[in-house]
């Protein structure tokens, strides 16, 4: 077994969700779940097809991000993962609608960070072992520190 570290390309101003599910509709089942989950999300997807042709099978309502998570999941290259891009949402938005797509096995991650994904390729193929979601933590909160983050979750409308 051979192991990889793919840096996910991304800009910083799209979030993502990695994830792994089992079948072809995978891809137009989580079209529709973006659709309908926030009003004017702009977003991309990627399937990676496991079996017969294996294909990358792709949607989305904007060209920009459907490439891009092409060239990531090409990139990532495991069997029945899915990439999804997004702008003007989040993944808290969208997070549960996705997991209930019956098809999706797991999440990944869901994010903004900057992303690497560790891969292993046997003779069979390669699958995901799991993410570097970005930096590791420089120290614990201060005081401080917890009055800035209840001030930020309720500007965000997060929390009352």
């Amino acid at each position: 077994m051979e192991t990889t570290v793919v840096r996910f390309d991304k800009p910083e101003d799209v979030n993502l969700i990695l994830g792994q599910s089992h079948f072809i509709k995978t891809v137009e089942d989580l079209h529709e779940v973006l659709v309908g989950a926030v009003p004017g999300l702009r977003f991309g997807i990627a399937f990676c097809e496991s079996s017969g042709p294996r294909l990358i099978r792709r949607t989305g309502n904007d060209p920009e991000l459907v490439d891009l998570a092409v060239r990531n999941a090409q990139a990532i290259g495991a069997g029945h993962s899915f990439v999804v891009l997004m702008r003007e949402g989040f993944p808290i938005n969208v997070l549960n609608a996705v997991k209930a797509v019956p098809e999706v096995c797991r999440i990944y991650c869901a994010t903004a960070n900057p992303v690497e994904v560790v891969v292993a390729e046997t003779e069979g193929g390669r699958g995901i072992l799991g993410v570097i979601d970005g930096g590791s933590p420089l120290g614990v909160e201060t005081d401080e520190d917890v009055a800035e983050r209840k001030s930020l979750l309720r500007r965000f409308g997060y929390k009352l």
